[in-house]
């Protein structure tokens, strides 16, 4: 059995069924049967210093995930997400807000069970990428049925 928990402002009205469900998607999808995510929603200034902190990086981020758990053990991972960030994102791509912080948790799972990008070009056409996507496309489709 997995556990996924969801955390963040309560002004901020986060879609929590709509992110335990793709989470939930992802991991029977690829096998996982036992897991624990932590998903927390940042502003601007929690995840800046998160990013400072542990990447050296002196600026918001849209995602950061943590993996901690041993190889052969139950996936164990925490995500944090930046919610302002996630916000401009979403007016910039003209898609509701929902859809991005989705899209931003699943890829934050997704780096927790393993998968990888490269930085830069090409990024969109790794199987990361078209992995999140493709979960992303069915979760929302099926969420408007």
């Amino acid at each position: 059995m997995s556990s996924i928990l969801i955390n963040g402002r309560e002004d901020w009205g986060l879609p929590e069924e709509l992110l335990e469900r793709g989470l939930t998607e992802l991991l029977e999808e690829e096998g996982v049967e036992e897991a624990e995510f932590s998903v927390t929603f940042l502003d601007d200034t929690g995840i800046q210093a998160l990013n400072e902190e542990y990447l050296e990086k002196g600026q918001p981020t849209d995602v950061i995930a943590f993996s901690l758990h041993d190889p052969g053990e139950a996936p164990l991972g925490d995500v944090y997400v930046g919610y302002d960030q996630a916000l401009v994102q979403s007016l910039a791509l003209g898609i509701p807000l929902e859809e991005e912080l989705l899209r931003l948790a699943v890829h934050g799972a997704l780096h927790v069970l393993g998968y990888t990008h490269p930085e830069g070009d090409g990024r969109e056409g790794s199987p990361m990428y078209l992995r999140q996507e493709e979960l992303l496309g069915r979760v929302l489709s099926a969420e408007r049925d």
